[in-house]
C-alpha cells in the first residue's frame, strides 16, 4: 500500500521519549507503529482497546502509586511469585 499521506501531532515531550525507547527495543519505528494504531482503528472500526473512566476506588490507587504511597515491593522476581502463589 502506498504511504502518501503525512500526519503532524504534538505530543508531551517525555512521553514521546519513553514510547521511542520502547519502540526502539521492538525494533519498530515511531512511523510503523503509528501505521498499526491506524490500521488497527480501521480493522476494529474504532479504538482497538477499551477507553474508560476509573472507577474512584482504581482513581485513587493510581494517584498514590504515582506519589509513590503504598507500594509493595520484594527483593527478586522468585520471592515476587512466591507471593502470588499464596
Amino acid at each position: 500500500m502506498e504511504k502518501s499521506a503525512t500526519i503532524q501531532a504534538r505530543i508531551n515531550l517525555e512521553v514521546k521519549r519513553e514510547a521511542q525507547r520502547i519502540l526502539s527495543q521492538l525494533h519498530i519505528s515511531m512511523s510503523e507503529a503509528i501505521a498499526m494504531y491506524l490500521t488497527q482503528i480501521t480493522l476494529h472500526q474504532g479504538i482497538p482497546f477499551e477507553i474508560r473512566i476509573p472507577n474512584e476506588l482504581t482513581q485513587k490507587t493510581l494517584k498514590e502509586s504515582e506519589d509513590g504511597k503504598n507500594l509493595h515491593q520484594v527483593n527478586n522476581v522468585s520471592d515476587l511469585f512466591e507471593e502470588l502463589n499464596c
